[in-house]
This record gives structure tokens, sequence and C-alpha cells, in this order.
């Protein structure tokens, strides 16, 4: 139905289906933050001691700095082969974009601490919740056993409840995928006359992407003798909200549900790493951001050697890790890139119409990554979680 009421771009449907999707994601949105900071406070809170959540994170950020690095090289490869600049030579100039205000990276590294509880709710700010939780979840640790426990109860108990609401808003998935596939076809054929021009360069960041998804990922998942087909059959119903919202952090609640019910993920590793990689592990921001800043600075005359492209693989990881929380996140941070190198930015003019379809793509990988990780994580960890109350018990 989407594809033809798309198809059709008729003013009515458009309109009812850009009030769908809007209200589907607040939907989504309005429960998200909340979930990441609960999953992240049960999770801790329930531990043994710091031994136990340092050792978790430590397989969580390795799985993500790996898998983070390796897309980013993938990018190279796919970038270095194609060459995608070279046909798009004299189009610099045809297009204005208007991206408004560029931040420092430093800035978004610095509201990973806000200013007061409250401000990262208010303002969105994933990376902000993040650190509160763990931060109040570490102290938790340290109180006397029957407090740890009330506490430890009170925020299981709430994130059950969060659970449990997420259910009714998956009952409205088919209605919402119809208003999101109307505006993508919608959004294509008015920007289908810029398509070859950009061609390559979009086979390149998509290519990256599809290559992450259906080869480098579930080769990992194969060397931890995990099924990648079952894995993934498990994660549909995420990968396919993930697709249509374009929001990782929307997705959230739904890729939890998933892991623990359908995958048979601990709870407990489940709670931890899927909130933790929402921040960190951004497979497809590091393709798109090596991808673009070689193909923008290529057309306007910049050059790189070898060591030049192996200094971009790490910096695309680093900014791809620190990415959480900002709008329109990997296309502001590339521009960021851009103007601190003084080149223009037309043609980040061109590449934004295509953006949605880009992150829609980007996004469905970050959640199959954020997914092959936790699973990753759960198996290794499997002896010592085990023994470990599960939350959805006590839901």
């Amino acid at each position: 139905m989407g594809l033809l009421t798309g198809w059709a771009d008729l003013p009515a449907f458009n309109s009812l289906a850009s009030g769908t999707s809007d209200l589907f994601l607040r939907l989504l949105k309005l429960i998200s933050l909340p979930i990441i900071f609960l999953a992240v406070a049960a999770t801790i809170t329930g531990m043994k001691d710091l031994q136990e959540m340092r050792k978790m994170g430590r397989k969580v950020f390795i799985y993500t700095l790996g898998t983070t690095l390796i897309a980013a090289a993938v990018a190279l490869t796919l970038y270095i082969l194609i060459d995608p600049a070279k046909q798009a030579m004299g189009l610099q100039e045809s297009v204005v974009a208007d991206i408004g205000q560029q931040k420092s990276y430093l800035t978004f590294l610095m509201n990973i601490i806000p200013s007061n509880f409250f401000q990262a709710f208010a303002e969105g700010n994933v990376m902000g919740i993040v650190f509160i939780s763990i931060i109040l979840s570490i102290a938790i640790l340290f109180l006397p056993p029957e407090q740890k426990a009330f506490l430890n109860q009170f925020f299981s108990s709430l994130f059950a409840a969060m659970i449990k609401l997420t259910s009714f808003i998956i009952a409205l998935m088919p209605i919402a995928i119809w208003a999101f596939m109307t505006l993508l076809v919608k959004d294509l054929q008015n920007n289908y006359a810029h398509i070859s021009r950009l061609l390559l360069y979009l086979a390149c960041v998509v290519g990256a992407n599809v290559i992450q998804g259906v080869v480098i990922l579930p080769l990992m998942l194969k060397f931890k003798k995990i099924s990648p087909i079952q894995t993934f059959k498990g994660m549909m119903q995420p990968l396919t909200v993930a697709f249509f919202s374009k929001s990782s952090n929307a997705t959230l609640p739904v890729a939890i549900r998933a892991a623990e019910n359908k995958l048979g993920v601990s709870s407990r590793v489940c709670n931890f790493t899927f909130p933790l990689c929402s921040v960190i592990n951004m497979n497809g921001c590091a393709a798109f951001i090596l991808t673009t800043v070689l193909f923008v600075s290529t057309v306007n005359g910049i050059t790189f050697g070898t060591w030049d492209y192996i200094g971009w693989i790490f910096l695309a990881t680093c900014a791809a890790i620190g990415n959480a929380g900002v709008p329109m996140g990997c296309f502001f941070l590339t521009s960021a890139f851009l103007v601190g190198m003084d080149i223009p930015l037309y043609m980040m003019g061109l590449i934004l119409p295509f953006y949605t379809l880009i992150d829609m793509i980007e996004t469905a990988l970050n959640v199959w990554s954020d997914a092959c990780i936790t699973i990753s994580v759960d198996k290794d960890l499997a002896p010592s979680t085990n023994v470990l109350p599960e939350i959805n018990e006590a839901a």
C-alpha cells in the first residue's frame, strides 16, 4: 500500500502518512529514553560488583571498536575501487547546501556530561542519559545490601513496565510502515533527477553497509558458532523498525524485547549492551563519514595518499563512536570535518536529498551490529550470566 500511495503522490495520502509516521516516532521516543536509563540502571545495580561491570563493558567496547574499524576499512576499499569522484567532477557548484550552524566535535563530546540530572532527558541527550545511569548505578553498588536490592527491584520493575508498554506500541507497526513507505517513495520520486550523477557515490556508501551487514557481521557470528540466519530472523522486527524510523534510539525497546524473547539472550547482557551500543556502535556512520569526506574533498581538488587514507579510517571510527544523540549526526559531523578542511559544502547539498535513504540503511546496519555484538557478548559470558536473575521473570 505504501508503494502505491507514495507513487500516487496525492496530498491527502501524504498528509495522512506524515501525521501517522510522526505519531509512531513520538510514541517510540516517548519510551526510548526512559528505557535506556532503566535498562542500564537495572542491569548494573543487579551485578555483584564493579568487576562484573568492567568485564562486560570491556567486551562490548572491544567488539564495537573492532566492527567500526572494519566498517570504515570496507568503505575505504570500495571507495578506492569504484572511485566515484571521477564521475562527479564539475558538480560542486550545482547547488548550495544549507546545513545550518556547525558545532565542533569537542562540543558533542562535552555534552556527555549534562549540567543537571533532568537536562539530558529534556534535550534527548542519549550519551548524557547513559552517563548519568552508569555513575548512579555504580554509586548504588556501594550501598548496603538491603538498599541496593530495593533500588535494583525498583528499577527492574519500572523497566519491565516500559517493555510491556512497548508491546502495545508495536501493535501499530503495520500502519506506521505504510506511512514510512509512502513518504520514502514520494521523496525518491522528487529527487530522481540527481541519482545518475551520484550513482557511484551512493553505490560506495550503500555497498559498504551491505558488505558489513551481509558478510562481516555474519562471519563474526559464525566464528562465535552462532547462526547468522537464526539471529537475523529473531531481529527482523527491530530491523524493520530501524529501517523505517531511522532512529536507533527509538528502535531500542523493540530490539531488547526481540533479543530476549526470540533469541534467548540473557536480560542482564541485553539490557546493558543494547543501550551502550546505541551510543557508541555506529558501523554505518563510520562508512558514511569516510566515504563522503573523501568524495567531497576529491571533487574539490584535494588528493590523498596511503597514510591519509589510513588516518581517515581512525578519524571516521572515532567520529562515529561519538555520534549518538546528534540530529542527522553523520551528516553534520561530516560537514564539520569538511569545514575544518576549508572545503566548500556545495556537494553536501546534492547528497542531502538522498540522506534519508542512506540514513535508513545505516540505522538498520547499526541495530543489526548491536544485535550481533549483544549475542556474542552473551555467549562469551554465558556461564556467569546464567546464574543471575532475569528481569523478565519479575515482569
